[in-house]
Formats: structure tokens, sequence, C-alpha cells
């Protein structure tokens, strides 16, 4: 780790940690507000105030709790999406940790380490050998092989951006005998384990051959995994509740667990994820027990959940996130680059940023592309993102660019807290530009599944939504989803983009860290001015678990083996 980044978790840890002592009269409020609330809720049922969603997640909750040891979490989206390659939607992301394995994961320096196999490279650095570990199985009981692997990593390299970079290299992949997987390279990659074992934005995970080798583009219905959670499917409610158990035969790594690598123990009996789209349903659950874990905790409610000697708010890890605006390639107006520039001269991290986290200690304006406090981090390009904005030469642009009026559709999901801000003031913002905006409201799993559809937007389709990544996941264009220009082979909004890929390319061909570091703020001025993406700042976002639930690995990715619950 570089003094650079281990100033910048600092400064990060220090900002998540400073808000507890500036509780004030917003604190007094607030308890106000929670005594308030609390007299209401004395001598009632939970349920009546969660509806539908929190009576159902919770009923099944209690049954399980009474089979076992359970963790009962709320995460910041309910679970509709289930095949994690087709989609980098983080609750399916993090649905794939809990039933399935990767070959390499990474610890917390972005050290690829073995998982599920070991491996060798060949001196000539154009073959790696791969040998999986003893025990293990899927669960159905069935062994896991090396052509599970091969169909697993050849239907992910289709989807994911850093894959594709490694399949326009390579030779063969294949499994030699039922432990050893060979990859053959036309060419060196030396990034092959960093991409092979990066912890999100597509991880590769591996599923039964019967599985993988279906369509790339068709999501799969067999959800047989073999990680330490299985999937309880007759008790899947898309939406409302998930619940997954202990895989009894999951054999651990040896190791301590670190970051995504590591020993996968688990000391619960039973997770369930159950779905409270309001912030305060989900507050109150937890301090009276109802709940164990709330992945992200709205900034403005904080006080309350510190005021309870039950309760720890913390920030499972400190680069946080990047949250950002993507647009459609496709279809008008946004395929025309002179009205992407507009749109993003007419925005303002600090508009975006004030209204989706509004403490400042949990926020920073960042231009980078990379994120700031990376190796690669570099912010040129970005001034005017990131000194407000300037609606008045938005509107001027907006003009020179010949714009009818065509209607921007710019879905704006409700039921995310970390979401559902953004395109509230993108709109304004937009509007006050001189673009006709029609934002279409709909909770994250529906939009998740509407940004998959190239359809016009008249006709079902889209030309704006927001999203947030971690910052690990976008800190190098080998494995950035939102840097790839391969048309249809992209990331929702398929720009086709040569020049961006040879700029990939170029870094790819890098001998050395600074002639990258060359590379990356090419890249970083080339994605502003041709509006890739529009980068709108960092954030931290806050956890909240019971006292009862320790040992939660601070890892980006929030995961339930290792956790231990206390009677």
């Amino acid at each position: 780790m570089t003094e650079r980044e281990k100033r910048y978790r600092g400064v990060m840890s220090t900002r998540a940690n400073s808000l507890s002592t500036k509780k004030g009269n917003i604190m007094l409020r607030i308890q106000e507000r929670l005594h308030s609330f609390n007299r209401h809720v004395r001598g009632a049922a939970l349920g009546l105030l969660a509806g539908a969603a929190l009576s159902a997640g919770l009923g099944v909750a209690s049954q399980a709790q009474a089979e076992g040891k359970t963790i009962t979490a709320v995460m910041h989206s309910g679970l509709r999406v289930l095949d994690p390659i087709i989609t980098t939607a983080h609750i399916t992301r993090n649905h794939g940790y809990m039933i399935y394995d990767v070959l390499v994961a990474v610890d917390e320096v972005f050290r690829p380490q073995p998982q599920m196999a070991d491996w060798t490279t060949t001196d000539d650095g154009l073959t790696y050998t791969f040998t999986l570990r003893d025990g293990l199985k899927f669960h159905d009981g069935a062994p896991v092989r090396a052509a599970d692997a091969v169909a697993s990593l050849k239907r992910w390299g289709k989807r994911d951006s850093g894959g594709q970079l490694i399949f326009d290299v390579t030779d063969s992949l294949e499994a030699r005998d039922d432990k050893t997987i060979v990859w053959t390279l036309k060419s060196p990659f030396p990034a092959l384990l960093d991409i092979v074992g990066k912890q999100s934005a597509v991880p590769p995970f591996i599923m039964p051959e019967r599985v993988a080798s279906g369509s790339a583009d068709e999501a799969i219905t067999d959800y047989t995994g073999s990680g330490p959670f299985v999937f309880v499917q007759e008790e899947y409610q898309p939406g409302v509740s998930v619940t997954y158990r202990k895989f009894e035969d999951y054999v651990p790594r040896s190791e301590a667990p670190n970051w995504m690598a590591g020993g996968k123990k688990v000391n619960v009996d039973t997770v369930k994820w159950v779905t409270m789209p309001d912030a305060q349903t989900a507050i109150n659950a937890i301090m009276s027990g109802e709940i164990d874990y709330i992945e992200m905790v709205q900034i403005d409610l904080l006080p309350i959940l510190q005021s309870s000697e039950d309760v720890t708010v913390e920030v499972r890890e400190p680069f946080g996130y990047q949250t950002m605006g993507r647009m459609n390639f496709k279809h008008p107006p946004f395929d025309n680059v002179k009205i992407r520039q507009a749109a993003q001269m007419a925005l303002s991290q600090a508009d975006v940023l004030g209204t989706l986290i509004g403490n400042p200690e949990y926020y920073k304006a960042c231009g980078a592309i990379f994120g700031c406090g990376t190796p690669l981090a570099d912010e040129a390009g970005s001034e005017m993102l990131t000194s407000g904005g300037n609606i008045e030469g938005a509107r001027k642009l907006l003009q020179e660019a010949g714009y009818d009026g065509t209607p921007v559709v710019l879905m704006q999901p409700t039921d995310v807290v970390t979401l559902s801000s953004q395109p509230v003031v993108a709109a304004q913002a937009l509007r006050n530009a001189g673009f006709n905006v029609d934002m279409q409201a709909m909770d994250w799993q529906t939009l998740v599944t509407r940004r998959a559809s190239q359809a016009k937007p008249s006709e079902g389709g889209w030309n704006m939504f927001f999203t947030n990544w971690m910052v690990p996941e976008v800190n190098s264009p080998l494995i950035s989803p939102m840097l790839n220009g391969r048309g249809d082979k992209a990331w929702f909004g398929w720009p086709e983009d040569d020049q961006l890929e040879a700029l990939r390319a170029e870094f790819i061909a890098a001998d050395s860290s600074e002639k990258q570091k060359e590379v990356a703020v090419k890249i970083q001025k080339y994605t502003l001015e041709n509006v890739v993406y529009v980068p709108l700042g960092q954030y931290l976002s806050p956890q909240a678990r019971s006292n009862k639930v320790t040992d939660m690995i601070p890892s980006p990715v929030p995961v339930f083996w290792n956790i231990q619950k206390a009677d």
C-alpha cells in the first residue's frame, strides 16, 4: 500500500468517526423525534409500520430463528435479479458471494490470493495452471471440477469488461483433468490474476458446467453454488426477503479471513435479508432487536443510532463509493457528444453530494474517474463539475448543438437511499439548462432490469440513470465497467468508442507504473471530454449492526462468513 493510499485511508477514517462527537442541537432534536416515535409504536405491532415487506420478512425470519442462530439484515435493496454474471448490481453481487465461490480473491492490499485454486505461471507469462483444492463440493453434493470452472470463466469473459480484455489474448482455456485448469495466452497479460481475483463488477463466480454452459445473455435459473451458504429457493420472495442457510459441507481455507480472501468460516445457521424501504422503520427495528444489521444508514438519521448502547455505527471500509451519471449513447439526444457535454456542464458535484449525503464529513468533491486517493487518481478536466457547474454555459452549448427538445427519460429509483436523490437534482439542473426531462420513478430492481433494454426511450428504454460504484471497482481502466467502449458488449449505455479501447490497450502495454499513470491521465481527460460518464463525487456509507453481531470483515463487500452472533 502506498503512503498516499495510507494517508487517504486515515483521512477518510477520521472523517467517518468524527460525526459521533458533533451531535449538539441536531442530536437533541433527533432524540426528541425518536422518543416521540417510540411512544407511538409502544404496544403496537412493528409489522404495521413496515407494511407487507416487514411483515413477510420478519415473519419468516422468526421461523428461521426457531431453527437455529440467525442474522437478519436489511440490505441496500431488495433482491430480484439472481444471476451475478448478467448484472453488476451490488445486491446481486452480494447474493453471489453468499452462494458461489471464486478461484482467486484479493486481500486488503489488492493482492490476489488462492481461494478455490492455487496456481503457477510459466516464466514467459503465457500459461497459468490452476489446481483446485481438495474438498470442493456443489450444494447438490457433486464435486467441483475443472470443467465447471472453465465453463464459468468463459461465460464470465463474455460479460465482464476485464474478462473481455483477457479473452482478447487467450489462446486456449481448458480442463486438463478434473482438478487442473490450463489457461494459455497469445501474449503476456500481467494483470490476469488481478482481474480474475477482483472482488466486484463482475467477480467470476464458479457455477456447475451445466449452468455456466448456457448463454451469457440469458439469466440462469439453477442457483446451485459451492459457496458457504445455500440459497433457500422455496422461501425466496423477490424484492421482499431471501434466506440463506449454512452449507454444512463447505470446507473453508485455513488462512485467516482477509477481505474476500482467506477462510470463509460460517458461525451462524441462517442469514435472512429483508426489505425495509422506510429508513426510520429499519432503525427502529435494529434498536428493538428485530433485525441485526443495516447495510446503509441514512446519514441524517445516524445520531439516532449513535444514541443507542445496543448498536454500533461504523464505516466498513474507508475508500467509499463514487456516484455517477450514465447516458445512453444509442438514442437521441445523448448520441450527440455536444449535448452530452451540455448535460455534464449543467451538473454540480456540490449540489448532488449535498442533497445525497448532506454531512460533508461523509463526502468530498472528486473529479478523478479512478477515485481520489488511488494510485491512478487525477482530476484533469473536472474543474467545472467540482466547482459548481455552469448552467448558462450549458444552455448556450445546448442551443449550439441544435437540441430539438427530445425528451430525456431519466430513471429514478425511489427505494435506495443512496440513489434516489441524484436524479432529482440532475433533473432540475438539466431543465434549467433547457432540457426536456421526463423523470420516471421506479424501484431499483426495476431500473436494473430496464437499463439492459436497448429499446427507444419512448418504447420502454431510457436516456440516463445514476449509479454508485465502490472505488475499488473503478480504480483502473482494466476493471472499470464504465470505460468499456465495445458498443453492444460494453456496460449499459453501450458507447462504441475505438479511441477509448485504444487507450485501454495502451495502458495494458505500458511497462512501468509511471507510463501507466501517463495513460491513465489521458483516459481521465478523454472520458470527461467525451462524457463517457459523469463522475459526481465520492462518499462514505456507514452501516449499523447490533452489538450482538461481532467479527464482521471490514471489506468493501458486506459478507456474512466469520460473523459471530451472541445469544
